[in-house]
């Protein structure tokens, strides 16, 4: 499991760059997970991208979703170019509708834009890198903003046409739609299907607060079962999995509204405010008042000063 490593972290839990400045592990050939955000625009190279036990042959440009917890790899590749685009769920508190639509676009992770298309997509990737790179006054909101734009292109790109599967499976590559992107809709395993019903409840209105043991009751599984299930597709248990996203509307209350700490601790399913704040501080090394005084500066803090190095090893669940 790899972590974000950002040059900056206590500005924003982001990063930008091409595969070579990203770094070798931004073209890892072994199989590996993030615990972040991966979007991949690849403008040349060859062989093979391997999301889950799905192989897309590289044909760029492509356009590649790649969620937290997925199992993905370079497989022999040559001459790979194009940038990558790395951010924690904490990146998405300006747009909090952002992370549905990246569970949407993860359904269809690889696709081929026209050429109007690619042409517009890299347009505003190099914006996004001059702002990242010059840091000059509300980069942040910038940067977030233009994050929201590529994810909304994106959906408009993949929405509106189904596709055959990817190489390998019924269809050898995708059928073009208007716009000339490539799309599929691989058949998950039961693994992928539970966990993401799963994930579709627990980004449902008022259920962070939510037990392990109701949602499995609701998907009609025991506890053991989701929790295996979850673990095999997400590399995170149900568990770690809902203190998470209670973490992160923990944050949105305490950054976005005038709640008070005892009613953001009510609204993510704690009852003792005191509780809540010995839990908020374990996950983000921050009481909830100093992570609201923090966040009311300069474009706020939104990152997990707990994260640790993209090499670092994983915590235990």
């Amino acid at each position: 499991m790899h972590r974000l490593d950002v040059p900056a972290p206590h500005l924003l839990p982001f990063a930008i760059g091409s595969f070579d400045t990203i770094g070798p592990l931004s073209r890892a050939g072994f199989p590996h997970r993030h615990s972040f955000h991966e979007i991949v625009y690849v403008t040349g190279g060859t062989g093979s991208h391997v999301l889950d036990e799905d192989r897309w042959p590289l044909r760029p440009p492509h356009l590649c979703f790649i969620a937290p917890g997925q199992v993905h790899y370079w497989d022999r590749v040559a001459g790979l170019r194009g940038w990558v685009i790395l951010f924690t769920d904490d990146f998405l508190l300006a747009h909090p509708g952002d992370r549905d639509a990246l569970t949407e676009l993860g359904e269809r992770p690889w696709m081929r834009p026209g050429p109007k298309d690619a042409a517009r997509m890299a347009g505003l990737v190099r914006e996004m890198l001059w702002e990242y790179g010059e840091r000059a006054p509300s980069f942040r909101s910038v940067l977030q903003a233009q994050l929201h734009i590529l994810i909304a292109r994106a959906l408009r790109l993949s929405a509106p046409y189904g596709a055959p599967g990817p190489y390998g499976a019924s269809g050898s590559g995708g059928a073009a739609g208007r716009s000339g992107v490539r799309r599929t809709a691989p058949v998950p395993g039961r693994a992928a299907l539970v966990s993401r019903e799963f994930t579709r409840l627990l980004a449902q209105p008022g259920s962070v607060g939510r037990s392990v043991r109701s949602y499995a009751d609701e998907l009609g599984v025991s506890v053991g079962h989701l929790t295996e299930l979850v673990k095999r597709s997400t590399g995170r248990t149900p568990g770690r999995l809902i203190r998470h996203a209670q973490t992160v509307e923990a944050k949105r209350l305490l950054s976005g509204s005038r709640l008070t700490v005892a009613q953001v601790a009510r609204r993510v399913g704690f009852a003792d405010p005191a509780y809540f704040c010995r839990f908020f501080r374990r996950e983000t090394g921050l009481s909830p008042g100093d992570f609201r005084r923090a966040a009311g500066g300069a474009g706020g803090i939104h990152h997990e000063l707990r994260a640790e190095s993209i090499e670092g090893p994983a915590r235990p669940e």
